[in-house]
């Protein structure tokens, strides 16, 4: 199938199209054949579009607040620690509602469980923009409220395209897709930056999204589809949808796919690290200019934080080039190397963590060398976005994919970047309250609580690397027949002979 959905592959019935069964190995009805669900390539490209333009916003809500933080410590007098425990709280609010967004997206209408987190996250960001320096623990509360309707989105949105694409272009529009997590990071820092930097109020930064993400409610009730679960491939239990398994069920699978569980774990390094640098980075940067001369101190709000703008900006390049990078070597190279998207994710996680390391021990020494080391790290960073999604829907059967994504999304936050913001600020005070107090002890302090994630990320590396072992054997699993897969007729034949079907397909493809 070239694009989206179309009346060339209707979704059957429970007793086939038309009310009969089609049999094992008999053909699709030919084009003319009245389809129960179809949808033309244009409407499955323009819903993408409205769904890459929501993951944009999404982003934007995760680091806004990270590029006014100096101005958000100074209203609410809150430490690194206590700084870096907003975002475990937006976080950890994230990682606990995931699950149940999960299990709804798997059985009800997504497009509804969607809205409903757009319309939640962004007005709480509203609200926040109003709370007195008084209440910050309200403050606190609100980030927590964002990340709950963040996860509604976060699960769900990549099984909509699942269902819309299929094989290579299916890769290529999960690549444009998580473009947008980079970009709307480096957007969020740059928002945040600039509004502060026109208005002298870091709040109106709170208060122009969600005018945007209206929009964005609008556009996602319009035009985006809720298709059948597995309406893509034409799979028999996924799009006809048979017996429903229960949630304990598809976990119990989802631990036993290897593949899963160690793309899972590698995910959980890569959120550690973009987590940790995420929030901490601009503030880094800074102190890392003070540190050389190049800008005085900070220590009364509006503060003028030009490595917002620069990290923000070198976040979106490096992003757009590294996940364009990765998707389309992992599509040119899984045709001759069928382990290709594992091993691509671990040789660029491998190749980021020195650079993460040289980025850091360069900074009090060059700065220039530091901005150059960081931007290659996170090049080589972003190469996994589109192809982490990829492995999940390819080794995934399409019932279980909302569960899947969502358990990813618990585990890689609870241990990765649920806790890697505030454990930096946590040992970056530590290690403060042992020193004199001065700007360079300060710098020093946060740097050394950095070192950390060059060693997570090459863990990180590994994590793929078990994946490669076992890729083959679960994605020929999940393409079985009675597991919600691709009937024979819909495959091509070099998907089979690298899962090893091929005989058992010949048959039914030679039936007229």
């Amino acid at each position: 199938m070239a694009g989206g959905m179309s009346a060339e592959y209707p979704e059957p019935g429970p007793g086939g199209p038309q009310g009969q069964s089609p049999g094992p190995g008999r053909q699709c009805p030919p084009p003319t054949t009245p389809a129960p669900w179809s949808l033309p390539r244009w409407r499955a490209y323009v819903a993408a579009a409205v769904l890459c333009y929501i993951n944009l916003l999404n982003y934007m809500n995760w680091f806004i607040i990270a590029g006014v933080l100096l101005d958000v410590q100074e209203v609410f007098q809150i430490s690194d620690s206590h700084a870096g425990l907003l975002q475990t709280v937006f976080i950890g609010c994230l990682l606990l509602s995931a699950p149940v967004f999960g299990y709804l997206g798997d059985r009800y209408s997504r497009k509804t469980t969607m809205s409903f987190g757009i319309l939640l996250w962004s007005g709480a960001g509203l609200s926040s923009s109003f709370i007195s320096p008084r209440y910050s623990w309200l403050f606190f509360l609100s980030r927590g409220v964002v990340g709950t309707g963040s996860a509604s989105y976060a699960t769900i949105a990549p099984t909509v395209l699942g269902d819309l694409f299929v094989r290579d272009e299916r890769t290529r529009v999960l690549a444009v897709f998580y473009i947008f997590i980079p970009v709307g990071s480096g957007l969020g820092y740059v928002l945040g930056s600039a509004v502060t930097t026109l208005t002298g109020n870091w709040r109106w930064a709170l208060r122009i999204m969600p005018c945007l993400e209206a929009v964005a409610l609008i556009l996602l009730i319009l035009l985006v589809p809720d298709p059948p679960r597995g309406a893509a491939e034409t799979q028999g239990e996924g799009a006809a949808g048979g017996s429903r398994s229960s949630w304990c069920e598809d976990v119990r699978y989802l631990g036993k796919n290897w593949s899963f569980v160690w793309s899972t774990l590698g995910v959980t390094a890569m959120a550690f690290v973009t987590g940790a640098l995420g929030f901490w980075a601009p503030k880094f940067l800074l102190e890392a200019r003070v540190v050389h001369g190049l800008q005085p101190p900070c220590f009364q709000e509006p503060c003028s934080n030009p490595d917002s703008l620069i990290f923000g900006s070198l976040t979106i390049m490096t992003g757009v080039i590294g996940v364009i990078l990765g998707a389309e070597a992992a599509r040119r190279y899984k045709k001759v190397i069928p382990r290709a998207e594992p091993l691509i994710c671990a040789s660029s996680l491998l190749a980021t963590a020195p650079c993460l390391y040289l980025a850091l021990v360069l900074a009090p020494t060059t700065l220039l060398a530091s901005y150059v080391f960081l931007g290659l790290g996170e090049l080589l960073l972003s190469c996994n976005w589109a192809v982490v999604a990829d492995i999940l829907l390819s080794v995934v059967v399409p019932r279980c994919r909302g569960t899947a994504e969502a358990l990813q999304i618990t585990v890689g936050h609870i241990l990765g970047d649920a806790g890697s913001p505030y454990l930096t600020g946590l040992i970056s005070s530590v290690l403060r309250a042992r020193r004199p107090d001065s700007y360079l002890q300060r710098f020093l302090s946060l740097q050394q609580s950095f070192l950390c994630c060059a060693f997570i990320i090459a863990l990180g590396g590994g994590c793929f690397l078990l994946t490669a072992l076992y890729l083959e054997r679960d994605e020929a699993r999940a393409w079985q027949p009675g597991t919600g897969t691709p009937d024979s007729n819909d495959v091509d034949s070099n998907d089979l002979e690298r899962q090893g079907l091929l005989s058992g397909a010949a048959a039914s493809a030679e039936e007229p």
